[in-house]
């Protein structure tokens, strides 16, 4: 198995497109990197890989081994810094160019998901995501049975599910969490996401979208609630353009002044430094701080009942 590896198998998923399901996966695998974890994310979002635009290394090549396919690196670990390494894996570098569109039939995907699950060795990983489609379709039924079959037992940790506050979200994320259950997959918790916008000249938030609806779902259906996340347009000025986050003065997340930790001096917006690097200088780096720390205490609990 090409996870033998791997410590941790944890599955994002979402009920609709649109909310933002690889955004979270991106920001949840730099939050565990940055606690000192070896991360790597598995992109089985066939028809619209977005992982290598996300992670800024689309021009990143796979590179073949005995064996299999070795996964891009992302970064590598800084022991000095407690920076975990960074692996990723995506259709998105299999492609001859960003734009080609991949129209396949259902047996394709399958094979091909199945193909990932095989053939991409990965190394010493504390967590491996797997980014996957909107929905429950082809993709996640050959997801579902390959993992409970091949997976060494307690390997695969469960699933975090991404909604959006709107109640056409939930409606859907609903039979996200219902395939989860049919198939005997533990949901570690719900991520509300775009639960707010941050303004970025005033960083006031507003709940454009309304909020609240991911805590009701899921008390609902008894799982973890692990967080809301609101829309921060500098975290899409992060993985768009490179630029380091800096917020106007006074600006805080959960008590702390940010604006102080980003000078306004050229090193603040500048596009030097990597993707993790930048990203501590987000306002969202420090809601996915206690995400992903709630995230890891569940996984533990898990483990141990």
């Amino acid at each position: 198995m090409s996870f033998a590896k791997v410590k941790h198998i944890v599955l994002v998923l979402s009920g609709k497109g649109g909310v933002g399901k690889s955004s979270v996966t991106t920001q949840l695998a730099l939050s565990l990197s940055l606690a000192g974890c070896s991360v790597g994310v598995l992109d089985i979002d066939l028809t619209g890989p977005s992982m290598p635009r996300m992670l800024s290394i689309e021009e990143s090549k796979v590179t073949q081994a005995p064996g299999g396919w070795l996964p891009v690196p992302v970064h590598e670990a800084d022991e000095a810094k407690g920076i975990g390494s960074f692996r990723a894996m995506s259709l998105g570098f299999l492609l001859p160019r960003r734009g080609d569109a991949v129209v396949w039939r259902g047996p394709k995907k399958t094979a091909m998901v199945r193909q990932f699950l095989s053939d991409v060795l990965w190394d010493e990983t504390d967590y491996l995501l797997i980014d996957t489609p909107p929905g429950t379709s082809d993709e996640h039924i050959s997801l579902a049975e390959t993992l409970l079959r091949d997976a060494l037992p307690g390997q695969v940790a469960g699933a975090v599910v991404v909604t959006t506050p709107q109640a056409v979200a939930t409606a859907d994320v609903r039979k996200e969490l219902n395939f989860c259950k049919k198939t005997g997959i533990q949901v570690l918790g719900v991520v509300e996401n775009m639960s707010g916008f941050v303004c970025p000249h005033c960083a006031e938030c507003t709940d454009i979208f309304s909020s609240g609806g991911g805590v009701v779902m899921a008390d609902q259906f008894s799982v973890p609630f692990l967080g809301a996340v609101p829309i921060d347009p500098q975290f899409g000025e992060l993985v768009e353009s490179g630029k380091r986050p800096h917020y106007p003065r006074g600006t805080q997340i959960n008590g702390v002044d940010i604006s102080e930790t980003a000078a306004e001096t050229d090193e603040a917006t500048s596009s030097e430094g990597s993707l993790v690097d930048k990203y501590q200088s987000c306002s969202l780096s420090r809601i996915f701080t206690g995400i992903t720390k709630q995230l890891r205490e569940n996984i533990e609990a898990r483990s141990e009942s």
